[in-house]
């Protein structure tokens, strides 16, 4: 049992999780106190650090060669800054009262307890994976961690039949099919919604339905998967749904993730109605003093709606665990929320959202407008330009940008930083009408897109004022 949790002035700093919020935390905590100072220990049951999970459809799709490409810093750098990391240990307890965790070694079952001054719980999402007979067959994967891309690419490299079924057209599920098309499979994609892409309106979502099939994927809206069929070597042949049977050499789940929480609901840690632990500004875990979390296990104030959320974003891990490691070395950092940016593709179609959808608006009890208009990615007549669709939403009563959607070709998807800080900001769409954008033609229209909706969000409120 390892008890020596303090030597004189020493501190100890126990992070759970060796990925973006976790390891950012405990390089930022040993940038401000040196290791005399703070000793910090991470716990990784999985045998990577410090990687980019969002790439891994990349990789499995061949765009990105090689797995190590992925990962930002090793475990040995990691060591070599005075980083005390544990992989393949999981941690399977929490005494808060105790301030002390349990950890097992993954390699040769040894338990023992670790006391901490300082918890940094960074615990991430786990894949939704339901509860249907075959689910757990061979060739059936899940794509969260390194460990699964790897496991998914050695399926591939040994499967004979080329026929892929993916379950779910969320973003992953969307990048995932984008990836086994490239890699020669013929490709179905089972999607229980209207249309793909839930994060977006089912108007632009169907936007997206169109481009999958253009591209030969199979799209199965409205349907859901009831059970895997396996073969007689125990390897999935079919998924079924309550109307068709779709032949699979391989099946992909990509129906979304939930926050990972296990530990901290069984230790007593207040949780929110996504499942996600609640903090307070600075990442501290609300009611406990010596206890943060951040990344994919946290609920975030959506800035927008003024309510808590779950999104899973590394863009929002890094920083949560930039914000934790300061105020864990002796600083003040604080993290605002977020206005619920994400960006996708799925081969050469570009898929942005921020802000609220038309559902999440009404849900929140906003009345709005919503316009959607058609341009291009850049002057007209300038070789190259592609459609672009663009729909905006617009609080009814004070004209306040509630949220973007943008669909298109080449140029579209980061268009939607633009709304972004908008809603950062707080801006009218009136207001948005007079922004300084860069313009020349070989990037954007007189009239950049996001204004031009802009312009029709502030008509459409003027005319219902």
């Amino acid at each position: 049992m390892d008890m020596s949790r303090t030597q004189g002035t020493r501190e100890r700093l126990v992070v759970i999780g060796g990925d973006a919020a976790g390891m950012s935390a405990a390089s930022q905590a040993r940038r401000m106190r040196d290791p005399d100072e703070l000793e910090i220990v991470a716990f990784e049951r999985g045998h990577f650090t410090s990687y980019s999970a969002c790439g891994i459809p990349y990789w499995v799709g061949g765009d990105v060669e090689e797995r190590d490409r992925l990962i930002a810093r090793t475990p040995e750098e990691h060591r070599e800054r005075g980083i005390d990391l544990r992989l393949r240990t999981e941690v399977t307890g929490i005494d808060v009262d105790g301030q002390r965790v349990r950890a097992r070694d993954l390699e040769s079952g040894d338990e023992s307890w670790t006391p901490y001054d300082k918890l940094v719980i960074a615990t991430g999402a786990r894949p939704i994976r339901p509860d249907m007979p075959g689910v757990d067959a061979a060739g059936v994967h899940g794509v969260q961690t390194l460990d699964d891309g790897q496991a998914l690419i050695d399926t591939l490299a040994h499967t004979r039949g080329r026929r892929a079924v993916v379950v779910g057209a969320g973003y992953i599920g969307v990048e995932m099919a984008e990836a086994l098309i490239k890699r020669g499979y013929e490709v179905t994609v089972v999607n229980r919604g209207s249309e793909p892409m839930s994060t977006l309106d089912p108007d632009m979502g169907r936007l997206v339905h169109r481009a999958m099939e253009g591209l030969g994927i199979t799209m199965v809206n409205d349907a859901e998967v009831t059970k895997v069929l396996t073969g007689e070597d125990g390897r999935v042949r079919a998924v079924v749904t309550q109307d068709a049977e779709y032949p699979a050499d391989v099946v992909v789940l990509g129906i979304g993730v939930r926050p990972e929480t296990t530990l901290a609901k069984a230790a007593g840690l207040p949780l929110g109605g996504h499942g996600g632990l609640l903090t307070d500004l600075g990442m501290r875990v609300r009611g406990h003093e010596n206890v943060w979390a951040g990344g994919d296990c946290v609920e975030v104030l959506d800035l927008v709606s003024g309510q808590e959320r779950h999104i899973a974003l590394g863009t929002h891990a890094n920083k949560h665990g930039q914000i934790i490691g300061t105020n864990v070395g002796g600083g003040y950092a604080t993290f605002p929320g977020v206005v619920g940016t994400a960006v996708s593709k799925v081969c050469d179609l570009e898929i942005a959202r921020t802000g609220l959808r038309e559902k999440d608006a009404r849900r929140v009890g906003l009345r709005f407008e919503s316009v959607t208009i058609e341009s291009t990615s850049r002057a007209g007549y300038y070789p190259g330009a592609s459609p672009m669709t663009v729909k905006m939403l617009a609080e009814r009563r004070t004209g306040r940008l509630l949220g973007v959607q943008i669909v298109g070709r080449e140029g579209a998807g980061k268009r939607v930083d633009i709304a972004a800080v908008a809603l950062t900001a707080g801006m009218t769409v009136e207001r948005m009408t007079a922004l300084d954008l860069g313009y020349a033609p070989p990037f954007s229209p007189v009239w950049d897109p996001v204004l031009v909706a802009a312009r029709k969000a502030a008509a459409k409120v003027r005319a219902a004022s």
